[in-house]
């Protein structure tokens, strides 16, 4: 990998500030509101030798659980932070599966997964599992996305959706408690996956999950 941008140096220092320690309570906390990760997984249904990159990755939790519903299939991981990977590729080792699972430190936005990852060809499937809202570059990340993928391959993103159906007091808790860690309910996603499904690049389809407290949706880059 090249020489880091000013602004991609700066993410990898603020992230890496974040989960130093962190990292070692994130999935006993996390499990409680990153709802729909499995959901996600469950409906992910890659072919055998297709493969799957996941971009912000974190501790590697959904990249296991994906592996060992999927094993014909082949994974990878991409996280900012370097941090966050130490505990990724413990995870991989304590799971057995460290030599099935390549970890990577990169950028949603620039990332090349030829040189990475040692690909010959696109992508089958990125997947974004509560990243979109915590990268500030989301919208170059989902255009770099499609870019990266074959035709006819997908993104799946599962992240907060607007809590529409839950009490206001609710939301309005929520909603404050995830900015003290820098993450965002952002409407603009899908905003924006419709209006590439109106440009031709693709097809969108979603689902709200939990009343309205997450959303899934999967984008079916054109053939």
């Amino acid at each position: 990998m090249g020489s880091l941008s000013h602004s991609e140096e700066q993410i990898k220092k603020n992230m890496d500030r974040m989960y130093r320690w962190t990292r070692h309570i994130y999935d006993a906390s996390r499990k409680y509101y990153l709802l729909g990760r499995d959901v996600l997984i469950d409906r992910l249904s890659p072919e055998a030798g297709e493969t799957v990159c996941e971009v912000g990755c974190g501790t590697a939790r959904n990249l296991i659980r994906m592996k060992q519903k999927y094993p014909q299939a082949r994974f990878y991981g991409l996280d900012a932070s370097d941090e966050m990977l130490k505990t990724a590729q413990g995870n991989l080792s304590r799971s057995g599966l460290c030599c099935s699972v390549m970890l990577k430190q990169g950028f949603s936005q620039t990332f090349e997964p030829q040189s990475l990852f040692g690909l010959e060809r696109p992508l089958d499937k990125i997947v974004f599992s509560y990243a979109l809202s915590i990268i500030p570059p989301w919208q170059e990340s989902i255009n770099h996305a499609l870019d990266l993928l074959c035709p006819g391959g997908e993104i799946h993103i599962v992240d907060f959706g607007g809590q529409e159906e839950l009490p206001v007091f609710f939301r309005k808790f929520l909603f404050w408690w995830l900015r003290l860690f820098h993450v965002y309910h952002k409407p603009e996603i899908l905003e924006y996956l419709k209006r590439l499904e109106h440009e031709k690049k693709g097809a969108l389809r979603t689902e709200p999950l939990f009343r309205g407290y997450a959303y899934r949706a999967v984008f079916i880059k054109s053939p």
